[in-house]
């Protein structure tokens, strides 16, 4: 089965808050590019949290819906890790980092969404969520 985009987006947020990502936000960019869908932004404390970020998002679309990213970068510095799933680009920040590329005031006239962390843990079936 596949995922709609803005499902998509709401299992990679689910996936983000399952290792403890902040601030995840989705920006729906159907109007105002026509590359991808959504952006969803998180933040991780460490270089280690955004790589923890970015391996639970990996392994939980590809054991759950069987999508692999068509390309992944920034993984070995982590200060910036980008996921692309076409439909929806992952951006996962160190704090500095986000601050420093703003991509929220970038793209500040699109539709945003905000996730509350505890919302999304329920979105994740029962044996994926963490311990």
């Amino acid at each position: 089965m596949t995922l709609s985009p803005e499902r998509l987006a709401i299992t990679i947020a689910a996936h983000a808050a399952d290792r403890k990502a902040s601030d995840i936000v989705a920006l729906d960019l159907r109007e105002v590019a026509g590359y991808t869908d959504f952006f969803v932004i998180c933040s991780g404390n460490t270089d280690r949290q955004t790589k923890a970020i970015h391996d639970a998002i990996h392994l939980g679309l590809k054991q759950q819906d069987g999508l692999l990213p068509r390309r992944v970068e920034g993984v070995s510095e982590a200060r910036w890790i980008l996921m692309d799933y076409l439909d929806v680009v992952v951006h996962i920040f160190t704090p500095d980092t986000r601050d420093f590329y703003r991509l929220e005031a970038l793209w500040g006239d699109v539709p945003r969404r905000e996730f509350d962390p505890q919302e999304l843990l329920a979105e994740l079936p029962a044996s994926s969520a963490a311990s």
